[in-house]
């Protein structure tokens, strides 16, 4: 079914099909609600621990749990901890690699502002229906603003998913124990204990593309509210509504048309009937020519 047939139904239809899309876009908005939330959650709350271990040549130096915590915003080269140098009790203190915290936080910015605006949406589309269409503005400014997030989600999801990948390899406890002095020496023996899990962030990745296909959704049910989409469709089928009714009003009338003249038997042909008198071609010219002779 075509837009232009779709506004040559009757005003009853079309309000009915204008309350569908209306409620089709108060439904993804609160989806995207819903997702938001859970990107930034996962994402803002997530705390993660690596353990790993030092056993040393002389068993009372060493430490075989060693933990290490970090956290969101994954500024990793802040992130401190104590390994031991196996020569007596000394230990020295080492830092995680990297500062990731610039994709994370702005994936959970993005997240954030996309939750309050769609928030603030949901109120407009349920309690200020009649303000929000009023001069077209609130479409258009509606238009803007969700082309604007499907693409900030975009973005933001593909820097966070890179900035996470950069976040497990740093994280790595076979690269943790690679700055340890005392695991540089064969003498001893270092390994992991466990690594961080990774469930929680990256299901914030996931939620994050799911938000920009849901955003993108969203533009063709705003777009159809705008006063672009509708004059678009409306003028095509008024022209077109124009000829049929031009041509209804001018049936076709067989009288009408034969007392024009074109081909009727009084038309036409009684006019050469009556100028071949004229001449001395009717009926009765041959034999008055034949006299003559």
């Amino acid at each position: 079914m075509s837009f232009q047939e779709l506004y040559s139904f009757s005003p009853a239809t079309r309000a009915f099909w204008a309350k569908t899309n209306q409620a089709v876009l108060t439904l993804m908005i609160l989806f995207s609600q819903l997702f938001a939330i859970f990107a930034f959650a996962t994402c803002g709350g997530y705390s993660g621990q690596l353990r790993v271990s030092v056993d040393c040549v002389n068993k009372t130096d060493s430490n075989l749990s060693i933990g290490i915590d970090f956290a969101y915003p994954f500024r990793l080269h802040q992130v401190s901890f104590y390994a031991p140098l196996c020569e007596g009790k000394r230990q020295e203190r080492l830092f995680l690699t990297g500062d990731y915290s610039s994709s994370a936080e702005f994936f959970v910015t993005i997240a954030v502002f996309a939750f309050l605006y769609s928030l603030l949406a949901t109120v407009v589309y349920i309690f200020f229906q009649n303000k929000y269409r009023e001069n077209n503005r609130g479409p258009l400014i509606d238009f803007i603003v969700t082309v604007v997030f499907s693409f900030m989600w975009l973005v933001s999801s593909s820097a966070w998913a890179k900035g996470l990948s950069d976040v497990k390899v740093a994280t790595d406890p076979d690269e943790v124990l690679l700055l340890m002095s005392a695991c540089k020496l064969q003498a001893n023996k270092c390994g992991s204990v466990h690594g961080p899990m990774w469930s929680g962030l990256n299901t914030s990745v996931v939620f994050g593309f799911l938000n920009f296909v849901l955003w993108a959704g969203n533009i063709w049910f705003v777009f159809k509210e705008t006063g672009w989409h509708k004059s678009a469709q409306r003028y095509p089928a008024g022209s077109s509504d124009k000829q049929t009714s031009a041509l209804n009003q001018k049936p076709y009338n067989r009288g009408s048309f034969e007392q024009s003249g074109g081909f009727g038997a009084q038309g036409d042909l009684g006019q050469q009937s009556s100028y071949g008198q004229a001449d001395g071609y009717a009926a009765g010219g041959p034999t008055s020519f034949a006299n003559q002779m």
